[in-house]
């Protein structure tokens, strides 16, 4: 008797440790570079964070830290979630050049054609020819903003002629490459440091989407944006929400499968279309204090005249580090296109 209720004993133990290891909590710290009233922060990551609190049964518990306040500066973030210092982190990928050769793609002015929605949803499409970028870190969302709208202090842009000349902040370098077409000097800043650098003339514009608009009150530091028609762009920036690889295989696999629940090609649709959303907003906020000039098409062919070239120099390099540049540039065009007709 004494023998087969030590074996329940043991055999109870082991079925309540197999329950916690079941049951086990999780925190994960997520930090970002924008503010707390960003919609960023307030219309993706935040919810993001409590739906998957919810979908886990509180058994995740994300804790959101906006604007660097677990220390560091924007570009560090992604070696951040690499090195294990925060659990996630959000970011421009253009902040770390050179760690993500093959999704720089989409930010090329010859892809993007001005929707969140229709680039995010290509990258999602493509995942498996630029999934060897994250070796280093696991993806949890990948996306597109609205793409680059230049945005001026007091000089109303309709030719690459009227850029000449200007001091532009660019958010990347293939921004950078795109000012330097079109006559102008790009100087690279995190964002953050935007209307600092705009108030005291240190630039004269921006390549920023027009959502940034009120969380940086550019209606109050520029009076001009300028896009082309139906919204095209002037190329974008690829963001992404990591997480470190050891936290994410750590998981147990009930866990894993609600971070990937929300993740990659189940969230690219719903992430694209909202930051479609934002853009409408910020631009009303920018009708109402300025300008949005709209280039004719005509002006707008002026443009990518002269910004072809950056997408051939794309290619060269791409080449010339072993990447199928031309295969790659093909195919984010060819699936960006695609979304856009539809």
């Amino acid at each position: 008797m004494r023998r087969f209720l030590a074996t329940l004993s043991v055999a109870a133990t082991v079925g309540l440790m197999a329950d916690a290891a079941t049951a086990q909590e999780v925190t994960l710290t997520l930090q970002h570079f924008q503010g707390p009233k960003a919609p960023s922060h307030t219309k993706m990551l935040a919810p993001w964070a409590a739906d998957i609190e919810k979908a886990s049964g509180g058994r995740i518990k994300v804790e959101l830290f906006p604007a660097m306040a677990l220390g560091g500066k924007p570009p560090e973030l992604m070696k951040q979630v690499r090195d294990g210092v925060i659990d996630l982190g959000w970011s421009l990928l253009g902040y770390t050049p050179g760690m993500f050769p093959r999704t720089e793609v989409f930010e090329l002015p010859g892809v993007h054609l001005g929707s969140a929605k229709e680039t995010t949803l290509a990258i999602a499409e493509l995942y498996d020819l630029i999934k060897d970028d994250f070796k280093d870190v696991h993806p949890i969302i990948i996306h597109s903003h609205g793409g680059n709208a230049i945005h001026l202090t007091d000089v109303a842009v309709r030719t690459p002629a009227d850029l000449e000349g200007l001091r532009i902040r660019t958010p990347s370098r293939t921004g950078g490459w795109v000012l330097q077409a079109l006559g102008a000097e790009p100087v690279g800043m995190p964002l953050p440091e935007l209307p600092q650098a705009l108030s005291k003339g240190v630039v004269d514009g921006a390549l920023v989407p027009f959502e940034v608009v009120r969380p940086l009150k550019l209606q109050d530091l520029t009076k001009y944006g300028v896009e082309g028609p139906e919204g095209q762009r002037f190329g974008t920036s690829i963001f992404m929400l990591a997480m470190n690889k050891q936290r994410y295989a750590e998981l147990p696999d009930d866990l894993k499968k609600v971070i990937d629940d929300h993740s990659l090609s189940a969230v690219a649709e719903e992430i694209g279309q909202l930051w479609d959303d934002h853009e409408q907003e910020g631009k009303e906020l920018r009708r109402q204090t300025g300008e949005i000039i709209v280039l004719s098409q005509e002006q707008l062919d002026a443009f990518d005249a002269k910004m072809s070239s950056v997408n051939d120099q794309w290619i060269d390099e791409a080449t010339s580090k072993g990447l199928d540049g031309a295969g790659l540039y093909e195919a984010a065009r060819a699936a960006v296109a695609a979304q856009h007709a539809r």
